[in-house]
């Protein structure tokens, strides 16, 4: 079976702990467009602020990202996440996932990966998550507040990651029938 499940949902909602979480327990591969940008901002030594701002003006760099998603769909047993793998992966796709969480918390959540401080990353991140919508319409028409494309929709704010992965296996176990 061909099992190819999307996690999305903006920056600090867990995206990249639930994938892990799930990807090991399921035995799927895993594809993160996020750690994607961060390496290849890394690469030119700079920030993710920077970086968003210079891959505003430059397709190439959503698009070696979008390819890297839409080629692990193709192939299957795959979790993507990033905030555009349910429309990357498209029919491909068995299940997508969208992870909520207050922003409050999710800007603590990534101060304390980043090792930043508090109001660093929320200038960050908010000036991240503008460019990235704006970028999305732009160049694919998608409007990442519409939720239609979604089958569910969690709130990592009100679980532990524990939590949040028995809910997101329950839904997996169902659409796939496994016990």
């Amino acid at each position: 079976m061909k099992r190819v499940i999307t996690i999305g949902g903006l920056h600090g909602t867990g995206k990249s702990s639930v994938a892990d979480s799930i990807a090991q327990k399921f035995g799927l591969r895993r594809v993160s467009a996020g750690i994607i940008f961060r390496e290849l901002a890394e690469e030119r030594g700079l920030t993710l602020e920077e970086f968003s701002r210079i891959a505003e003006g430059d397709l190439d760099i959503d698009k070696l990202i979008d390819d890297t998603q839409k080629d692990a769909a193709k192939k299957g047993n795959c979790i993507i996440d990033g905030q555009l793998a349910a429309w990357m992966a498209g029919e491909e796709s068995d299940l997508n996932i969208l992870l909520t969480a207050p922003t409050e918390l999710r800007i603590k959540r990534i101060a304390a990966r980043d090792g930043t401080a508090f109001e660093f990353a929320k200038r960050e991140t908010i000036a991240r998550e503008g460019s990235e919508k704006a970028r999305y319409f732009e160049y694919y028409k998608v409007d990442i507040s519409d939720l239609s494309i979604y089958d569910l929709i969690l709130n990592t704010g009100k679980y532990d990651l524990n939590g949040v992965t028995n809910i997101i296996s329950t839904a997996i176990e169902i659409v796939f029938h496994e016990n």
